[in-house]
C-alpha cells in the first residue's frame, strides 16, 4: 500500500513559465479558432435546428493551440477523435438513452477505448460523446448528423485556423505529424 500512494508523489516539480510569446499564439489562435466556429454557427445556421458550438470545442482549443507538440493536438487525433466519439455518443444515446447514467458512462469509456485502437485519442473526444448523450433537445434531434456537424465539421475550421496561425511564428511549428 505504501509503494501505490508514494506514486501519487509525482517524479519532478512543475514545468517552466510559458513564454509571453507564447501565450499571446496560443490566445489569438483560441479567439479565432472559437470564433470562427461561433460566427459560422450564428450566420450560417441561425434558423435551423443545427448546432456548431460544444463545449469540448474549448478543450480542443487548449490543445490546438496551447499544446501544438502533444501528439494529442495533431489534425488525425482532432478530427479523427471528435467524430468517432461522436458516432459513439449517438449511438450510446439511442441505445441507452432511457437509462442516463448508462449512456454517459457507457459513452465516454467506449469513446475512449476507441480513440485509443485508432489512435486519434483527443481527450476533448470524450466530452463530444458525453455531449451526444446528456445534451439540449436540438443535439439529439441530429442524431449521426451529430458527428459531421458540429463535431467533424467544427474540428475541421478550428484545425484550419490551427494551420493558419499556428505556423506564423518561427518559433512554432504545426502539425507535428498528420497520420
Amino acid at each position: 500500500m505504501k509503494k501505490y500512494l508514494h506514486k501519487m508523489k509525482g517524479e519532478s516539480t512543475s514545468p517552466p513559465r510559458i513564454p509571453l510569446e507564447e501565450i499571446f499564439w496560443s490566445w489569438l489562435g483560441a479567439f479565432l479558432g472559437i470564433s470562427a466556429v461561433a460566427l459560422i454557427h450564428t450566420n450560417m445556421l441561425a434558423g435551423t435546428d443545427l448546432v456548431m458550438v460544444i463545449g469540448s470545442f474549448g478543450a480542443s482549443a487548449v490543445l490546438i493551440y496551447g499544446a501544438i507538440s502533444s501528439p494529442l493536438a495533431q489534425p488525425r487525433n482532432l478530427v479523427g477523435g471528435h467524430i468517432l466519439s461522436a458516432i459513439i455518443g449517438v449511438a450510446c444515446y439511442q441505445l441507452l438513452g432511457g437509462h442516463l447514467w448508462l449512456a454517459s458512462s457507457i459513452s465516454v469509456a467506449t469513446a475512449i477505448a476507441a480513440m485509443q485502437l485508432t489512435k486519434t485519442l483527443h481527450p476533448p473526444g470524450g466530452a463530444t460523446a458525453l455531449i451526444a448523450v446528456i445534451g439540449s433537445s436540438k443535439i439529439h434531434a441530429l442524431g449521426y448528423l451529430y458527428a459531421l456537424v458540429p463535431a467533424g465539421l467544427g474540428a475541421l475550421v478550428m484545425l484550419i485556423i490551427a494551420l493558419l496561425v499556428n505556423n506564423i511564428p518561427r518559433s512554432r511549428q504545426y502539425p507535428v505529424f498528420w497520420v
